[in-house]
């Protein structure tokens, strides 16, 4: 799964990155954690240009009778996104960019879980694969929030966990955003394990495992002793 998640990244890299038509309102990140606000990209239904909005982290479908069952939803299998009640009408309509520039997974030491930060090598910010939705209370401001969708791990995560999420390669942003691509195969090829080779781990402060605690001295290395 991908529960934790770090965006230090200034909004102006961002905007040339995603290629957004202004710069977002962005604060840096490092330990962003379900149910709080993350940035996501999304094309206009009109003019095709990219905007970024923050969304609730735990995706609300249009159809529930409350917003408690977003925290159930931070995740999307890549294998059942296409036919789960949750996420099917969001994969068809609202498909969006989570950008991130890493990520956090657990590894089982013992009797404790050590935690890694996982990046690409370059350090450049990334997208993963995400789907959005807009829930509209009775009465009350409506709600945009968001999922992360999940593949099988590749083999340098897997030590860690089984899973991993969806890292998307910057040529197929604009098929993922694309509304008028409704090709359910053709969408579900890009979401594959990110090649291992082209990312790296290392272990990190359990300071982290407070989502209170957002310094960038989380993504500082550790030395844990001999694995």
């Amino acid at each position: 799964m991908c529960g934790r998640f770090s965006l230090g990244t200034p909004a102006s890299i961002l905007a040339a990155q995603f290629d957004l038509f202004e710069a977002p309102p962005w604060t840096p990140r490092y330990n962003l954690a379900p149910a709080q606000e993350v940035l996501v990209v999304v094309q206009h239904l009109t003019n095709a240009k990219r905007e970024a909005r923050r969304c609730r982290w735990g995706l609300i479908p249009q159809w529930a009778e409350g917003p408690a069952v977003g925290s159930r939803l931070i995740n999307a299998r890549a294998e059942t996104v296409v036919t789960k009640p949750a996420f099917r009408h969001a994969f068809r309509e609202r498909r969006c960019l989570v950008p991130a520039a890493g990520f956090y997974e657990w590894q089982r030491q013992d009797r404790r879980k050590q935690p890694f930060y996982i990046r690409l090598r370059d350090g450049r910010p990334f997208a993963f694969a995400g789907l959005w939705s807009r829930w509209v209370p009775q009465d009350g401001q409506p709600i945009d929030s968001c999922t992360i969708i999940t593949t099988v791990a590749n083999s340098l995560i897997r030590p860690l966990y089984v899973r991993m999420p969806v890292i998307l390669w910057p040529a197929d942003y604009g098929v993922w955003l694309d509304h008028s691509i409704r090709e359910v195969g053709h969408l579900q090829s890009l979401l594959r394990p990110y090649p291992p080779e082209e990312m790296e781990a290392y272990p990190v402060s359990t300071r982290v495992n407070n989502p209170a605690d957002d310094s960038p001295m989380l993504l500082e290395p550790v030395h844990t002793g001999p694995q």
